[in-house]
């Protein structure tokens, strides 16, 4: 096919095809709250600590004074003599 000949096609329709779709995301920043709840909990626990409290009682041994009959204070000894010196002094 050559100009020249004087052939002219005829005139067509164009074909219309479906779009090409170019999709262009744009993001933009929203603040959303989001909320956590935090409980406290106090919890109190009794833990059991020894504390040593010592008493001191003095008693005072060997003479003693007795109220006696006449109503004279008289004074008594108070001497325990151990069976081991009783026999020492039984043998001699």
């Amino acid at each position: 096919m050559s100009h020249c000949s004087g052939f002219q096609c005829p005139a067509v329709e164009p074909i219309i095809c479906d779009p090409i779709v170019v999709v262009r995301d744009h993001y933009f920043t929203q603040v959303v709250p989001v909320i956590h709840t935090i409980q406290v909990v106090n919890r109190r626990h009794c833990i059991p600590v020894e504390r040593h409290i010592y008493n001191t009682v003095t008693v005072d041994e060997g003479i003693e004074e007795r109220v006696g009959v006449s109503g004279r204070k008289e004074k008594k000894q108070n001497v325990t003599v151990s069976k081991a010196k009783t026999k020492n002094k039984v043998k001699k």
